[in-house]
């Protein structure tokens, strides 16, 4: 299986892809990685004709009600959907097949939410050519026995390869501005300099910004500016390192516009996606994040109310799944330095 092989998230992506397309008929896909702790793409893999309508689908996905969001899935019992089951069989019920689907030629829309561990790793969306009959019974099963394989596979792709942030490449945080269609308004020399440096952006062509982006931007316009949060995620570069993606909106500016903060991660930022990504547990996460604070084992007794043999057995837990056997190579492991 492909969740065996030690792939990095972006060519296991392209890979299970493939697979996909050999077991079951797919006229156009849409494939991202997602960010565990807020759900926003790091990574997106936008096929025509869907890439063309990024505008559209990102406004439908962020800013309106609609059936199978990809948050809702990462959220139910069952993480698997399809357009004509949500709606009774009546598309236009939808209003991401009426604005977005249908004008593209699509019908049926098979939608999941990739989890493993509890936490969502990525998303899949599966398209068909416009057709009265969509993906069957069997196929939608088939996709809930491969999603936990999927999920898996993607979550062992970050913890292979996520990194502690190397040196920065850039003098201060890059800038980017978008209107409210997310059109680019500004971006100052210092954001195409770690533009440049994105490994797993998936760019299409007619895009100016890789689609995590757009997506951060999105989610900010998606709520009235009284109740708007700031966006962020977290990308990785192309050597090794990782970027943040802060997108939060500008008040007082003619209509709506969000500024789009980039610059490198620091360690607190990616503690937290490298514990999860290597499968560990809440409690062993807890004993991990004070392990990096420095907490001697009668500090963390002391902090989180457990024995001295409990934390013992959480952070044997942890070097297990690190493979090292210290709390020095963790730190090490987790500040960049060891490889």
């Amino acid at each position: 299986m492909l969740g065996r092989a030690g792939l990095d998230a972006p060519e296991f992506r392209r890979q299970s892809l493939r697979l996909l397309r050999s077991l079951v008929s797919v006229d156009a896909a849409f494939f991202a990685t997602v960010d565990p702790a807020t759900l926003l793409f790091t990574g997106a893999l936008s096929e025509e004709p869907l890439a063309a309508a990024t505008p559209l689908f990102l406004d439908n996905e962020f800013g309106r009600d609609d059936v199978n969001k990809f948050v809702m899935l990462a959220g139910a019992t069952d993480s698997v959907g399809t357009l004509d089951h949500a709606t009774a069989g009546d598309r236009m019920a939808s209003a991401r097949y009426r604005e977005v689907i249908r004008p593209l030629g699509l019908g049926d829309e098979l939608r999941v939410a990739l989890m493993s561990g509890g936490r969502c790793w990525g998303v899949l969306c599966l398209h068909r050519q416009e057709a009265r009959l969509g993906f069957d019974l069997p196929e939608i099963a088939l996709l809930r026995r491969l999603a936990p394989h999927l999920g898996e596979g993607l979550r062992k792709g970050i913890a292979v390869f996520a990194t502690a942030p190397a040196d920065a490449i850039a003098e201060g945080p890059g800038i980017i501005v978008l209107d409210g269609d997310l059109s680019v308004i500004s971006v100052n020399p210092q954001a195409q300099r770690w533009l440049a440096q994105l490994r797993d952006a998936d760019r299409p062509a007619h895009l100016d910004l890789p689609l995590p982006i757009y997506a951060s931007a999105a989610h900010v316009l998606g709520y009235e500016h009284e109740a708007a949060t700031p966006a962020v995620t977290r990308l990785r570069r192309a050597d090794g390192g990782w970027l943040t993606v802060h997108a939060s909106p500008l008040m007082g500016t003619a209509g709506d516009q969000v500024a789009v903060i980039l610059d490198a991660a620091n360690e607190s930022q990616l503690s937290s996606l490298m514990l999860a990504a290597r499968g560990l547990t809440a409690a062993q996460s807890r004993v991990a994040v004070l392990v990096l604070q420095g907490r001697s084992t009668q500090q963390i007794v002391n902090e989180l109310h457990i024995s001295s043999n409990t934390v013992q057995e959480h952070l044997r837990a942890v070097f297990d799944k690190f493979g090292i056997g210290s709390r020095r190579e963790l730190v090490a492991a987790l500040s960049g330095r060891r490889p």
